[in-house]
C-alpha cells in the first residue's frame, strides 16, 4: 500500500481538509504499514524488522537481500561487498580473526603465506595440477607416492646410495653390450680402420687416416662406388652420363625406348627455350599454361589449360588478348556446346547493344518466358533508386490478377483521380487497421446547403448517400453547396 498523504486544507480551520476521522485513519494505515504485525506483504514487518540492534524478516524462514542498484557495492565499514567478491575499500588486507572452515575448493591465485598450524583434511593442488596429500621421510623413497613429497634428507640419501652402485650401460655397432661401473673403471675409445683417437683434458678426439679414408678437399679417385641423393656443384664428365633412364651425350639427352622426357621446373619455375629457332618434330603437348610470342602453326592444334597470347587468329574468328572475340566479316559468332552442355559465364557480364534470347531466360530466381515475367522461388520486387517512380506505360493498359485475393500495393500515399470498381455492381472496401479510423482531408464550409445557415439544416435534404459502415447499410444525407 503506498503512503497515503492527510489534506491538511489551504489554512486552519477552513473546512476544505480531511474531517478527522479520515486523517486518522490515514495515519493508522501509514503506521500499520510501516510496523503492523499482520505479516502483509505490504507491510515493513513482512519485509523486515529492525528492532534491538537487529535486523530480521517478519516471514519464517524468509531470506534478507541487500541489493545495491546497477554495479554498486555494499559497504560495511571498509568491506566491500560486489557480488561474490569481497574486498577492502582503502586498499589493505582483510582479516578474518576466527577458524575458517571450507567445504569446497580453495583456490589462491597469488602469494600464499601460512602461520601457525594448517590442517588439510583432503589434498593440496599446486598451480601446475600436482596434489600434495603428504610429506614424507623415507631415506630409499620406497612408497612410490604421485602425491606424496619427500623431506631435504631423505632426496639426499637416496641421492647417494644410487650413485655409489651407478653404473654406464651402452652397446657398440656389433650389438656387444658394455657396462662401466664408475667407482673403479674407465672407459676405453678405440679407433678402427682409418680412424683414429687422442684426448686431452675432457675432450676425446675422433679423427681419420686421409690415407685410407676419402675426405671432402684432397684430390681422389672413387671407383665402383654409390652415392645415393647426392649434391654435386660444378662436375666435369666426359662420355655418356646415364641418370636412371636419362642419358647425357655430348649435346643430345635421350631417354629409355619409349620413355618420356619430362621437364619439371619447381614450384613457380618456368622452362625457358632462348635459342634463336627452336624446332619441334613430332607432336607437342602443353598442359598448363603457355606465353608465347606469335605462333604460326600448320594442322590442328590441341591445348590442354591456358592459352595466353596476342591475338589468336582461327579462320574467320579473332580473339585477341583482352578476351574479345570478333569476326573478319559481318558473319555471325555462334557458341554451341554438344548434347546437354550448357553455356555458363560466370562473373560480371556486360552486353552492349540489343541482346535477342529464343525461349527462356532464367536470372537466379527470376524467370522471363515469352510475355510472362515470373519467379521460380519467392516474390517478384521491382525497386527504384531512391526519389525515382515505377512507370507502366501504354494506352488502355490494365494491372489484372488472377487471384481472387489479391494485394494491389502496400503504400504510405497513394495518388489517382478515380477508385473504381472493375465488377459490376461490386463494393469498394475502404477499412483501416486495428482501431485506426478513415480521415478524409477535404475542403469545408460554414453553412449547410445553399437554404441553410451554420446552425440551422434546410428542412429537406438534397438526397442521401448509401454507405456502408462495418458491413451495414446506412443512408447520410446530403445538401447543395452554397
Amino acid at each position: 500500500m503506498a503512503r497515503q498523504n492527510i489534506n491538511i486544507g489551504s489554512s486552519a480551520n477552513d473546512g476544505t481538509g480531511d474531517p478527522l476521522r479520515t486523517a486518522f485513519d490515514k495515519i493508522n494505515d501509514n503506521f500499520i504499514e510501516l510496523y503492523g504485525a499482520d505479516n502483509d506483504i505490504n507491510t515493513l514487518d513482512a519485509n523486515l524488522n529492525v528492532n534491538n540492534f537487529a535486523i530480521t524478516t517478519g516471514v519464517t524462514n524468509g531470506d534478507i537481500t541487500v541489493t545495491p542498484n546497477g554495479t554498486g557495492n555494499i559497504n560495511l565499514g571498509s568491506v566491500t561487498i560486489n557480488g561474490s567478491t569481497i574486498s577492502a575499500n582503502d586498499s589493505t588486507q582483510i582479516t578474518v580473526a576466527e577458524n575458517i572452515q571450507t567445504t569446497g575448493t580453495l583456490n589462491v591465485s597469488g602469494a600464499t603465506t601460512i602461520g601457525g598450524a594448517t590442517t588439510l583434511s583432503t589434498s593440496l593442488t599446486l598451480a601446475s595440477g600436482a596434489t600434495v596429500t603428504a610429506i614424507l621421510d623415507e631415506d630409499n623413497m620406497g612408497s612410490d607416492s604421485a602425491t606424496a613429497l619427500a623431506t631435504q634428507q631423505s632426496i639426499k640419501a637416496y641421492i647417494d646410495a644410487q650413485n655409489t652402485a651407478q653404473d654406464l650401460d651402452f652397446s657398440t655397432d656389433d650389438s656387444t653390450s658394455l657396462s662401466i661401473d664408475l667407482d673403479d673403471e674407465v672407459m676405453q675409445f678405440s679407433g678402427g680402420n682409418g680412424i683414429n683417437t687422442s684426448g686431452s683434458g675432457n675432450t676425446v678426439t675422433i679423427a681419420i687416416d686421409t690415407g685410407t679414408v676419402a675426405t671432402l678437399t684432397d684430390s681422389q679417385v672413387l671407383t665402383n662406388k654409390t652415392l645415393t641423393a647426392p649434391t654435386i656443384n660444378g662436375a666435369t664428365m666426359t662420355g655418356n652420363v646415364t641418370v636412371d633412364n636419362i642419358t647425357l651425350n655430348d649435346n643430345i639427352i635421350s631417354s629409355a625406348s619409349n620413355a618420356d622426357l619430362i621437364l619439371d621446373p619447381s614450384g613457380t619455375g618456368d622452362i625457358k627455350l632462348t635459342a634463336t629457332s627452336t624446332d619441334i618434330t613430332g607432336n607437342a603437348s602443353v598442359s598448363g599454361t603457355l606465353s608465347t610470342a606469335d605462333i604460326a602453326t600448320t594442322g590442328n592444334q590441341t591445348i590442354s589449360g591456358s592459352l595466353t597470347t596476342g591475338t589468336l587468329n582461327i579462320g574467320d574468328l579473332n580473339i585477341d588478348a583482352q578476351g574479345k572475340i570478333t569476326t573478319d566479316t559481318n558473319g555471325d559468332v555462334d557458341i554451341e556446346p554438344s548434347g546437354t552442355g550448357a553455356i555458363n559465364l560466370t562473373g560480371p557480364t556486360n552486353i552492349t547493344g540489343t541482346a535477342t534470347v529464343t525461349g527462356q531466360l532464367n536470372v537466379d530466381n527470376l524467370r522471363m518466358d515469352g510475355n510472362t515475367l515470373s519467379s521460380t522461388t519467392g516474390g517478384v520486387t521491382i525497386t527504384a533508386p531512391a526519389g525515382q517512380n515505377v512507370a507502366v506505360g501504354g494506352t488502355g493498359v490494365k494491372l489484372t490478377a488472377n487471384e481472387a485475393n489479391f494485394t494491389l500495393m502496400e503504400a504510405t500515399t497513394m495518388r489517382t483521380d478515380a477508385i473504381q470498381n472493375d465488377t459490376s455492381n461490386g463494393d469498394i472496401s475502404i477499412s483501416t487497421q486495428g482501431t485506426g479510423v478513415i480521415d478524409l482531408n477535404t475542403a469545408t464550409q460554414a453553412t449547410v446547403g445553399s437554404a441553410g445557415g451554420a446552425n440551422a439544416l434546410p428542412a429537406t435534404p438534397t438526397g442521401y448517400i448509401k454507405i456502408k459502415i462495418a458491413g451495414t447499410m446506412r443512408v447520410i444525407p446530403f445538401y447543395d453547396e452554397a
